[in-house]
């Protein structure tokens, strides 16, 4: 159990190192992130986050009940439904402000616009986290199974370059709004914090019931392509011309595949 959450904590400190990294921007640039780059940004997290919902996360989640003698289908599908509603759940109730919007969603608030702007990508950092945390935990439990190491590590890479960008993301846009710049690249850090949190809190509960790991798998599956249909796709495809945005998707897809397969 101990090293379990020592390797979730790893993997997840990596990615919330990467988002800090991106956030960190704010210090180099001044100006707005160019509408055609941030598209490509956002097609790109998508097709990462598709293809590790696949690879890292479903297909495990099935292999890992067929192994204790379930019907695999049953809990991938069950808590990839699961993962859904908690998201959906999460989007109708926390108020937030996606970037270039003017209306929040969720709940009524009186929270400041630059707050709302973190919480929208505070809100899709979380199914990140349990992915991550997850994969790593299943690794430490399959003791030298380097394979699944592997795996985790691709995934951890995957879902790291992607928030790199997604830093970036929230750090300028907050220094557009008159933030001074620490602070924009602190709050821009901040939003990554859940992944961590969040993948400690689901190996946990992991480790403490361990028949529903492939339930948690697909669970974070789930809330991960309630992000991608919901947020991502439809704001990289924002415009006329949406091809760029289409080319993001495939090669966040298809950089995660390779990553998977290859180091998996």
């Amino acid at each position: 159990m101990l090293q379990s959450l020592q390797w979730a904590a790893g993997g997840t400190g990596f990615t919330f190192f990467m988002t800090a990294l991106g956030s960190a921007m704010v210090f180099l640039f001044r100006g707005k992130i160019n509408e055609k780059i941030q598209r490509i940004f956002l097609g790109f997290a998508a097709g990462v986050m598709i293809a590790a919902s696949v690879w890292s996360l479903l297909i495990p989640a099935i292999e890992r009940a067929e192994e204790a003698g379930q019907v695999g289908w049953i809990p991938a599908a069950g808590g990839f439904l699961f993962g859904i509603l908690f998201l959906l759940l999460m989007d109708q109730c926390l108020p937030h402000l996606h970037v270039g919007s003017d209306h929040p969603e969720g709940v009524n608030t009186s929270w400041k616009r630059t707050t709302l702007l973190v919480m929208a990508v505070t809100l899709h950092n979380i199914p990140e986290g349990m992915a991550v945390g997850l994969s790593f935990a299943l690794a430490a439990q399959e003791a030298g199974a380097g394979t699944s190491l592997m795996a985790a590590f691709a995934l951890a890479l995957g879902i790291g370059i992607q928030n790199f960008p997604e830093g970036a993301a929230i750090s300028l846009p907050l220094r557009q709004e008159g933030i001074p710049a620490w602070k924009a690249f602190l709050m821009g850090s901040l939003s990554g914090v859940v992944e961590p949190v969040f993948g400690i809190l689901v190996v946990l509960a992991a480790g403490g019931i361990e028949p529903v790991m492939p339930w948690l798998l697909s669970f974070a599956a789930g809330a991960m392509m309630y992000v991608v249909v919901e947020e991502l796709i439809p704001e990289a495809h924002l415009g006329e011309h949406s091809n760029i945005g289409t080319l993001g998707v495939m090669a966040g897809f298809l950089i995660m595949m390779i990553l998977d397969v290859a180091l998996g």
